[in-house]
């Protein structure tokens, strides 16, 4: 038996939560795996998984097992990468998770010069407002914008985003332009980003001189999607609140209005989160350091 290797075998169902998402991320074969790992416990003599048709548990033995062993795995990591990060250019898989407005106009736009830097590193984009579980999903990092509450998770700040209020020209000019934040409450239809999570609408947030106010106003229009959000208020709908680095080009372009800049709210911090228990690869190093160098000046626009 490679101990070492059945430790990690063993490591990555932990996290996977099952064999065969577990066996897909080492790309070995779902039987291969399953003989490691009773391998390992017939080395040990004790049971660190509880199997059974539906699922896979880790028995107390086997947590405490995993928990000692992640912390040999990455001193080992750590002293590999000391020698081989100033020789060895970053290669391999990098799996992000990021939302849909980030994605199409701050990342996308933005990899051609990350390829260029690294060509060896090859990228699996998944894009969704949703949350995603970095561990069973098998995801090296997300980049999300707002409070984080997860603290089994690690987070790198890598910007601010500026948030404004806008319509349609032609929709300010069939229901006129707020002066201020309650007047949204009055007549005007308002179009709601809904929690992909929850289903509930964020609320219009609005600051002005350390004053601060919330609009909770009755939607017409609720979208749990941010590039559909924009298209929402793009195709006249009502009044949208959302990032100008989605917004920009339409702004410029005169098919959107800015509303209430005087009101804009506090600037809104993006993260990249990924587990605390997970060994930070050299490529997922290079692409936090390389985020936090192009990100502040493509979100606080």
């Amino acid at each position: 038996m490679d101990q070492l290797m059945a430790i990690k075998a063993f490591a990555r169902v932990v996290e996977a939560g099952n064999f065969t998402r577990a066996a897909d991320s080492l790309d070995m074969p779902n039987a291969t795996l399953s003989k490691m790992v009773q391998e390992l416990e017939a080395h040990l003599g004790i049971r660190l998984l509880q199997r059974t048709t539906r699922r896979v548990t880790v028995t107390p033995e086997g947590r405490e097992y995993y928990e000692k062993t992640q912390r040999i795995l990455h001193d080992l990591d750590d002293i590999d990468a000391s020698f081989n990060v100033a020789r060895s250019r970053p290669r391999g898989a990098l799996r992000i998770d990021v939302g849909g407005s980030t994605a199409s106009e701050v990342l996308i736009p933005a990899l051609p010069d990350f390829i260029a830097r690294y060509p060896d590193i090859r990228i699996d984009l998944g894009v969704a407002d949703r949350a995603v579980d970095l561990i069973s999903d098998n995801v090296d990092c997300v980049i999300r914008g707002g409070p984080l509450d997860d603290s089994s998770l690690i987070a790198r700040k890598i910007g601010e985003a500026t948030l404004i209020t806008c319509a349609t020209p032609a929709y300010l000019k069939h229901y006129g332009v707020p002066a201020y934040p309650d007047e949204l409450k009055n007549g005007h239809r308002l179009i709601s980003y809904l929690s992909p999570q929850t289903g509930r609408p964020f609320p219009f947030r609005f600051e002005r001189g350390g004053e601060k106010t919330e609009i909770k106003a009755e939607y017409r229009v609720g979208v749990n999607e941010s590039n559909a959000h924009l298209a929402a208020a793009l195709a006249g709908l009502g009044i949208v609140q959302t990032f100008t680095y989605a917004t920009a080009a339409h702004i410029d372009a005169g098919r959107l209005v800015e509303i209430l800049a005087p009101w804009r709210p506090a600037r809104y911090p993006f993260h990249v989160v990924y587990p605390q228990n997970r060994y930070v690869t050299h490529r997922l190093r290079v692409f936090i350091a390389w985020l936090q160098e192009i990100f502040p000046a493509r979100v606080g626009r």
